[in-house]
């Protein structure tokens, strides 16, 4: 059977936020793609932090070229499609944002996330004004690709300091405004904040799974009106948290428990290439 083209998964990618609410799970390798996508996800999301601790990197500490390096290679590797991380867009200045989005749309990816974090620990945010320019210059790039492609623009307020619900949803209006076809706002502290965001606005909102008590069950956030849910680095941390506890129980304990919660070769193996 022929894999699908890009095209097709872009048009695939679109259609699944018209309607529902599905989770987009984040792989940060090709093994991880491969068992993800064989357990049946209809899409995935890279992780930046995943990837970068898995190469032994900070968090925003991966150049551009290597991350579009990893994220073509998780598209290579996946026949359903795939949504990239892409950080702030590796540039301050909108025009570099649009220079970085065309290279990452040569990836084959089916759409891409930008977020409004400066990476600067004294000025974590972009302005208002300056944060809705990067988003457009964004949206006016993918746009150029030919195919439905879709941008979601994410505020890191609540990530960064900035836990300001109306400023927030002032943010994602304006960002859908200029051209973001998904809204994203990590950090939400309850289901009451992540239900009123998506009243306010009019594109698809996605909801971060993956810190500690502000994590909700899907049928809570479906009902709270949210399209799309990724896990972000959650389940690299998970993956990273069984391989500490089972180096742990032997280096402290000499025993071998972890064997019997471990997946079988077979298990692993059924999804890889030949």
């Amino acid at each position: 059977m022929a894999r699908p083209s890009v095209a097709d998964k872009r048009r695939i990618f679109r259609k699944l936020h018209e309607s529902g609410c599905w989770v987009i799970p984040n792989p940060w390798d090709v093994g991880s793609t491969r068992y993800l996508q064989g357990l049946g996800f209809k899409a995935l999301a890279t992780t930046s932090s995943g990837f970068a601790w898995s190469v032994a990197h900070a968090d925003n500490a991966v150049p551009r070229d290597t991350m579009l390096v990893h994220i073509a290679e998780i598209v290579a590797a996946a026949d359903v499609p795939v949504n990239a991380d892409f950080e702030g867009g590796y540039a301050d200045e909108p025009a570099g944002v649009a220079e970085s989005v065309k290279l990452c749309c040569e990836t084959g990816v089916a759409g891409l996330s930008i977020e409004d974090s400066t990476g600067n620990k004294e000025k974590p945010l972009y302005d208002f004004a300056f944060a809705v320019e990067r988003v457009r210059a964004a949206a006016q790039a993918a746009r150029q690709v030919g195919f439905p492609f879709m941008l979601t623009a994410r505020t890191e307020n609540f990530l960064r300091g900035n836990p300001d619900l109306a400023d927030t949803i002032k943010r994602l209006q304006a960002f859908a405004d200029a051209g973001a076809d998904v809204l994203m706002a990590p950090g939400l502290p309850d289901l009451a904040s992540v239900e009123k965001v998506c009243k306010a606005v009019s594109k698809p909102v996605n909801f971060m799974a993956g810190i500690k008590g502000k994590s909700f069950s899907v049928a809570e956030l479906e009902s709270a009106g949210v399209r799309r849910i990724s896990l972000a680095t959650s389940l690299y941390r998970a993956a990273m948290t069984g391989l500490v506890d089972a180096a742990r129980e032997v280096k402290e304990g000499g025993s071998f428990g972890y064997l019997e919660r471990s997946l079988a070769s077979a298990d692993l193996t059924k999804y890889m290439q030949e």
